[in-house]
This record gives C-alpha cells, structure tokens and sequence, in this order.
C-alpha cells in the first residue's frame, strides 16, 4: 500500500488549482487533478507535478453535472488502486468554478442555475461522493471569495453561492469532527491569469489602489495557503474562512 499523501484538486489545471497542485507536490504530495476541458493544459500540469518526484493524473469532470458523478468515482477508484496502491486519498480541495458579471436586475435564471450548479450544488454533492474515499484525519478545503465579505455590484448570484459554500464548509468541519476531517474554505480576492476575471489595465488600477498591500493577486499567491492547510502545522483550524485578498476594502 501506499505511504504518500494524495490530494485530489477540482478544476486544477489552470489558475489556482495548478497553483495549489505544484505547491502540494512541491511537499511530496501525489496529486489527482480534474479538468473540463484543457486537457492538454491538465496534461501538462501533470507532466509538471511529475517532475518534481510526485505521481499525478488528470480526469474529466464537469462538477455542474451531477449525472457524472457515478463514472467519475468508478474512475477514481480505480486510479486509487492501479496507480497509488490505495483505495483512500487525503486532501479534497474543491476549486473548480466560474464566474459571473451581471446585475440583480440583468441576471437569468439560467445564469443563476449555472452559479448554483457549478458552486453550490455540485460541491455539496461531489464532497458527499468523496467522502467515503476521504482517509480519517484528512482536510477538505473549498474556494470561496471575497465577495461573501465585501459587496460589489454584478456578483450578487456568484457571492450568493459562495457565501452557503463558507456555511457548509462549517458544517463539514463539524458533522467530520468524529472522523478526525478539518474543512476550512479560502475566500480570495480579484486572482488575476486565472481566465476569469476581466483583466484590462483600468481594472489592475482599481484593485491594486483598493488593496492594502498595493497590487493585485496572482495565483501564486493562493497556492501556498492551500498548501498549508494540507500540513500538520495546520491540524488544529477548522471551520475556518481565511480570507486571501491582500487587504481588500478593509
């Protein structure tokens, strides 16, 4: 059986899951990652984490789709036992997502779905899948925002979702207390090089003058607290929502 820890990264193969998946193999943790669609982007996560003396593979997923999930653990299972000689994993980091620019007033029903699926909906479910497979003594961190914190206009269904996320994160760290499972979430701020967010110079001038150290976020800023968590240094926060901004609107 196998002796390394392995963590599993939803949406790692660009931004701040490639981010917090090189900085979990840089401590020597295995690393399963899960792409939509760049799948030669997740390869090439792979290849990177690879080089650094840790194993890795890439699989598709798309968290907004429930329907998959049965597959998608069928395939995890067997990825446990054919390629890291376990049937358990350690670390469940929950990031995968999207954003969503629109008023209250100019929001859709289907933009809204597609908020609830994607952040809410798809992480419940895909944590209550995990957990079986998630080893006694292990952590579970989930990606929220800053905007569960401080208000801007155009993120109201994105900040919504977010916001029950930091909620059911609570409630893991509590209903897993037995289990010996910390959950935390991270609420970072603007992550500019992630492909989401509107990156325009006016748009950097805007952040940076609001931040308190003076310039805007890159993943690599994000990563490393992940990766903290994932350490014994961290054993005792739980339930926690450690906002990740630089000092943002403080």
């Amino acid at each position: 059986m196998s002796t390394s820890k392995i963590a599993l990264i939803t949406g790692g193969s660009r931004g701040l899951g490639r981010d917090m998946a090189l900085k979990l193999a840089q401590q020597g943790i295995d690393i399963i990652l899960t792409y939509r669609r760049q799948q030669t982007e997740a390869a090439a996560v792979v290849a990177d984490i690879e080089a650094l003396g840790c194993r890795a593979v890439a699989l598709a997923l798309n968290v907004a789709d429930l329907s998959t999930f049965a597959l998608f653990f069928t395939q995890l299972t067997r990825v446990l036992t054919d390629t890291f000689g376990t049937d358990r994993f350690d670390f469940l980091l929950n990031n995968a997502g999207t954003s969503l620019n629109a008023s209250i007033t100019e929001t859709t029903e289907a933009q809204f779905d597609e908020m609830l699926n994607v952040h809410l909906k798809g992480v419940f479910f895909f944590t209550q899948r995990a957990l079986p497979l998630l080893r006694n003594g292990g952590r579970i961190i989930n990606i929220s925002s800053s905007t569960t914190r401080s208000s801007f206009a155009g993120v109201s269904a994105y900040a919504a979702m977010k916001g029950a996320v930091e909620v059911f994160t609570r409630y893991l760290a509590l209903e897993l207390g037995s289990r010996g499972i910390a959950a935390n979430s991270i609420a970072p701020g603007a992550i500019f090089n992630c492909g989401d967010i509107t990156d325009t110079p006016e748009v950097r001038a805007w952040v940076a003058q609001s931040t308190a150290l003076g310039r805007v976020a890159e993943p690599d800023d994000i990563g490393g607290i992940a990766s903290f968590l994932c350490t014994d240094a961290a054993r005792w926060l739980n339930g926690q929502r450690i906002e990740a901004t630089g000092g943002i609107a403080l």
